[in-house]
């Protein structure tokens, strides 16, 4: 008994470190697969394709008593969620990774919680108190991931090297030459659109959930929809019709993964761990993605990594947590402005992108 007390404690951290580990990958392999001539038009396409057959079944079973009746106005919000995330989310991100490097791309992409807050402050979705703490917290969380991400954007710095990339000079000068590029800025403003919608995605998800609780189906529904308005847009976008093949390659492994890990095994091991330790404790591990990540895409990919790109990154967390801490004080005193809430109608931003995503089962990167 007392083995399995302990086991059960240590459970919640294996699980989100195996998680990460699994986001990881996805960086990587897609990264990998666009680098081989893979089309992300065509990769948003089969990755939401996977993510609804894997879905629907769950949805269908668990959800059959449950779901909630349809209506026009859902309808036309599922459909705004599904060109949001599946189909501008996904491809910008792509686009962005493919022009900069696995690397880069996750730790850029850790400003999306800033960008939300900023949104919902506009949208007067976030509430405000200048003299609270953790609104303080919140504001110089944002200020703190902003300077963080400018300092990854503006300063490169001398190249860190590895132990496993001291044969990888080579590399290092192309990569280096590419980062002064167009290509490079192109990149980068690319995956600042792609937070950008993602963030938006993430306001109409926490309004639509309120009237169509019921996540399983509403995953479901998103990514099918994301597959006919991203299939419309790749068959405008690819008039080559060889960039739809796909056989036993890492195209499909891409696609397969990408759409299991994401809305499958992630859902269902998030699901509990939130439930049992909730959505504060999972975001506070969302940084160790980018350190796999940078270390992995240097030895996988022969990414160069620079100290400017370090110290950024580590700027950005320092922010991330400073805006977790202000928003896990609001969730202590969520049960208390529950019904208030309701009263005014009103709904309350999420955590974190990378927390509130996975944890209503929608995918991403």
């Amino acid at each position: 008994m007392e083995l399995a007390g302990k086991w059960r404690k240590v459970m919640p951290y294996l699980a989100m470190v195996f998680l990460q580990f699994g986001f990881a990958g996805l960086f990587l392999i897609s990264v990998a697969s666009l680098r081989q001539g893979m089309s992300h038009y065509v990769l948003v396409v089969y990755r939401n394709a996977v993510a609804a057959v894997v879905m629907a079944p769950f949805a269908l079973w668990f959800e059959r008593k449950t779901r909630a009746k349809m209506t026009l106005s859902l309808f036309y919000k599922v459909l705004a969620l599904a060109l949001l995330e599946p189909v501008l989310d996904q491809n910008f991100f792509y686009m962005g990774a493919n022009s900069t490097s696995a690397s880069f791309s996750s730790a850029l992409t850790n400003i999306l919680p800033a960008v939300t807050f900023v949104n919902a402050i506009l949208l007067r979705m976030e509430r405000i108190n200048i003299r609270e703490r953790r609104s303080q917290a919140k504001i110089a969380g944002t200020l703190i991931t902003v300077g963080g991400a400018l300092l990854m954007i503006l300063f490169s710095g001398p190249v860190v090297s590895f132990p496993w990339t001291k044969h990888s000079a080579g590399h290092a000068i192309a990569d280096s030459a590419s980062h002064s590029s167009g290509r490079w800025l192109m990149g980068i403003f690319m995956i600042l659109l792609s937070c950008f919608c993602w963030s938006a995605f993430f306001i109409l998800q926490s309004h639509t959930l309120r009237s169509y609780p019921s996540e399983l189906s509403l995953t479901t529904l998103i990514c099918g929809m994301g597959v006919m308005q991203s299939g419309a847009v790749a068959l405008v976008m690819e008039h080559d019709m060889k960039a739809w093949a796909i056989g036993f390659d890492m195209r499909l492994f891409t696609a397969v993964y990408s759409g299991i890990m994401c809305s499958g095994v992630a859902y269902y091991v998030q699901g509990i761990v939130i439930q049992e330790r909730g959505p504060v404790f999972v975001t506070a591990f969302s940084p160790l993605c980018m350190i796999i990540v940078t270390v992995l895409g240097s030895f996988i990919l022969s990414e160069v990594i620079t100290l400017g790109r370090i110290i950024g990154a580590m700027v950005i967390v320092v922010g991330v947590y400073a805006l977790i801490w202000g928003k896990s004080n609001d969730h202590v005193n969520q049960v208390e402005r529950d019904d208030d809430f309701e009263k005014h109608k009103a709904f309350e931003l999420p955590f974190t992108t990378t927390s509130i995503t996975k944890e209503n089962n929608l995918d991403r990167i």
